[in-house]
């Protein structure tokens, strides 16, 4: 009975067809237009400003810290390196090697700066002679006084040498990797530079703390200080040429020599050395000796310049490997005749006492 009663009811139930139902389901889905996507945009920023506000208040903040920390620390850092240099004197190799990056002055003459780093460079090189070759102490009494004594001689050095590179290139001189080159390769062939590259080498680092670099640099100086001299000083250069022309013409070696020849303790003997010249010899100049063994007996050279002097050399004649020979010598001017004259000129100002 119950059975059919249930049947009953079940077929009253009128069940909805798939049309119906996917009507009324696009009927009641929400519609996607550009208000909505935007509303919808909206609510999520919302909801994410919250996070975003406080990342950026962070992130200004980082800068402003990291900012503040590196403009302390460059304080700090050119703080220390200026009382280190100016006040206390220091040259650690720390602050050599800042002066080497940073262009530090150390005096200032004719309107131009001269950097600490040179300064540094003449001064650590006498500093290690001294305390590794003479065992100096300059923590003592008698060291600290003659460590004073460097640090003007090498202040009073690289102010010189700037005048000589302003007056080098006031007069069109210069000296090129080459001629360095060459008067290293003169001095080596003469075994006056050690041995081999690593005796060289270790010579100047036991020495002066220097390189093969470093020793270029100050041959470098000091050959230019030479050929400014050689240029400047007409006088001797006159002279000198004035010798040679007699000298081609026929004059005697030995009477051209007791006219012209500056040298006191050879004039009067025709201008001879008075001992046997081998090519090792280190008491004439390496350009002398080169210029005596470039010759054949009774030969005379061209005008030599060594540095400090002018030179005409002669090989009277050659015994196995040594020579006999003569020179006529014109003294050049100290390099100071012309510096002192440009100090007189322009002011120069030291920044260490």
């Amino acid at each position: 009975m119950v059975k059919k009663r249930l049947r009953g009811a079940l077929k009253k139930v009128q069940r909805p067809d798939e049309a119906t139902v996917l009507k009324e389901a696009a009927e009641n889905a929400p519609r996607i237009t550009n208000e909505t996507v935007a509303e919808h945009r909206e609510t999520v920023l919302k909801g994410a400003r919250k996070y975003i506000v406080p990342l950026q208040h962070n992130k200004h903040q980082i800068v402003v810290i990291t900012s503040t920390l590196f403009i302390v620390a460059v304080i700090t850092f050119f703080s220390y390196v200026t009382l280190a240099l100016y006040k206390f004197h220091q040259s650690s190799t720390f602050l050599y090697r800042v002066t080497q990056v940073i262009p530090f002055p150390v005096a200032k003459t004719g309107g131009h700066y001269v950097s600490y780093e040179n300064y540094l460079f003449e001064l650590r090189h006498y500093k290690h002679y001294y305390e590794t070759q003479q065992k100096l102490n300059f923590a003592d009494a008698a060291g600290k006084q003659q460590l004073e004594a460097f640090e003007k001689q090498a202040r009073q050095k690289v102010v010189d040498d700037a005048l000589v590179r302003q007056l080098a290139s006031e007069n069109g001189v210069s000296v090129s990797n080459k001629e360095v080159s060459d008067q290293i390769v003169l001095v080596r062939n003469q075994n006056r530079l050690g041995e081999n590259d690593k005796v060289f080498e270790d010579v100047l680092k036991d020495y002066w703390g220097w390189t093969v670099n470093d020793f270029k640099r100050s041959l470098r100086q000091q050959m230019l200080a030479q050929k400014l001299v050689a240029k400047l000083d007409t006088e001797s250069q006159t002279k000198a040429s004035a010798a040679l022309a007699e000298l081609h013409a026929g004059a005697d070696f030995a009477a051209t020599a007791k006219k012209y020849s500056e040298d006191p303790t050879t004039k009067d003997n025709g201008g001879e050395f008075g001992f046997a010249i081998a090519r090792t010899n280190r008491d004439l100049t390496a350009q002398t000796v080169s210029a005596l063994f470039a010759l054949q007996p009774g030969q005379i050279s061209e005008v030599v310049n060594t540095g400090y002097t002018l030179e005409i050399v002669k090989n009277i004649e050659t015994t196995g490997d040594r020579i006999r020979g003569a020179h006529i010598v014109f003294n050049l001017k100290d390099v100071n005749t012309y510096l002192d004259t440009l100090k007189d000129k322009q002011k120069t100002t030291t920044y260490i006492r």
